[in-house]
């Protein structure tokens, strides 16, 4: 790795919307290892180090440096990548860089959450007396305490806590430089992507005031509080970060929702939702959020030419039911019956005769009932 660049590794399809990861004070990108994997599966997720952490070289930064030094690393690794913007989530010192990007590079932000950060870290002295201890005798008084300062009591990361005690002192006290000169308070409001703040009801190091300040500044930002979290959530309590930040990134079932009315009509919908039970309730979550929400929102095609796709493929399993769904979808993504019929004629080829001629009847019932009631 090039000393110019932070250290990072890129996880998820390179054509997915990016996602870049910050880390906290002290950590590495191993900070995510437990919620990275999942957020790849639709993203192109990119997690760094700090200068002087995991594998990020020390030269990278100087003391006196700044959280717009770090933004600035972040963004030259986003440039080397070919990202010109990108959804981004940092904890503690990795969300304060999130602040900056929001009210510095709103242009290259698509949406942001900060996670057990603060707008101001309590102020300088704290941050300047840290400093000091560590370039006079070293990180060893800070590994000790690590488990205390990140976590509930009787949980750690060993991994994590290693990070610590591997990490560069002069490279940390300079990130602790960085935290003394942060107070993004009276900018807050500045910040017009949309904001998930992540608060863990067990901090003590940005405690839950500290994300309801930034909460309260930025219009329309949403607050989440994790009970049984401390300082370092995504590794104490995954599933719930993980949760927050795929609501917050992918639109959750919310968008899916929407798209499935708009392609299957609010009356189908409304007796999908009716039949629901607790047996089927993750099932209907599942369609609203793949099929509907990921699938069905890619622009690469239109909804005619997925109607056709979604035609043939159910005449292909034999799926009538779905089928006369379908062909009720596809007139109103725009298919006209001609259209619909010659679809159907094209599966004759494809999948048989027997076939097209079931789904030939359904569609015709379904067409049939569509002139009869003026649709």
């Amino acid at each position: 790795m090039t000393e110019k660049l932070l250290n990072h590794r890129a996880e998820g399809p390179a054509s997915a919307p990016p996602l870049l990861l910050g880390p906290s004070l002290g950590t590495s990108y191993a900070l995510w290892d437990q919620v990275a994997p999942e957020l790849a599966i639709s993203h192109r997720v990119v997690r760094w180090d700090l200068p002087g952490h995991g594998g990020s070289a020390p030269g990278l930064i100087a003391p006196g440096a700044t959280v717009a030094d770090l933004a600035a690393q972040v963004l030259t690794l986003a440039d080397s990548l070919g990202i010109e913007r990108f959804a981004y989530a940092g904890v503690s010192l990795g969300g304060a860089v999130g602040l900056h990007l929001g009210v510095h590079h709103p242009d290259r932000v698509s949406s942001l959450a900060v996670i057990c950060s603060s707008a101001h870290f309590n102020g300088s002295k704290p941050w300047e007396e840290r400093a000091a201890l560590v370039r006079r005798e070293g990180l060893a008084s800070l590994v000790e305490s690590a488990d205390a300062r990140w976590f509930t009591p009787g949980f750690t990361v060993p991994r994590l806590v290693r990070d610590q005690a591997e990490a560069d002192p002069e490279a940390y006290a300079a990130c602790c430089d960085a935290l003394a000169a942060f107070d993004l308070r009276v900018r807050l409001a500045e910040i017009s992507v949309p904001t998930l703040l992540i608060a863990g009801r067990e901090d003590r190091a940005t405690p839950p005031p500290h994300l309801r300040e930034i909460a309260d500044a930025v219009a329309g930002a949403t607050l989440v509080e994790l009970p049984g979290a401390a300082h370092l959530a995504p590794a104490e309590c995954p599933e719930a970060v993980l949760t927050a930040l795929r609501a917050h990134f992918d639109g959750g079932a919310k968008r899916g929702m929407e798209v499935r009315r708009e392609v299957l009509g609010d009356p189908h919908v409304d007796r999908a939702q009716a039949r629901q039970s607790p047996f089927t309730a993750r099932f209907q979550d599942f369609i609203s959020r793949y099929a509907w929400g990921e699938i069905w929102t890619d622009p690469t095609l239109s909804r005619r030419e997925r109607s056709m796709i979604t035609l043939t493929a159910l005449v292909a399993h034999g799926h009538y039911d779905e089928l006369a769904m379908h062909v009720r979808a596809a007139r109103r993504n725009g298919l006209t019956p001609d259209e619909i019929g010659a679809v159907l004629l094209q599966t004759a080829v494809y999948c048989g005769v027997p076939a097209a001629n079931s789904a030939f009847a359904t569609a015709q019932r379904v067409l049939a009932e569509e002139d009869g009631s003026g649709g």
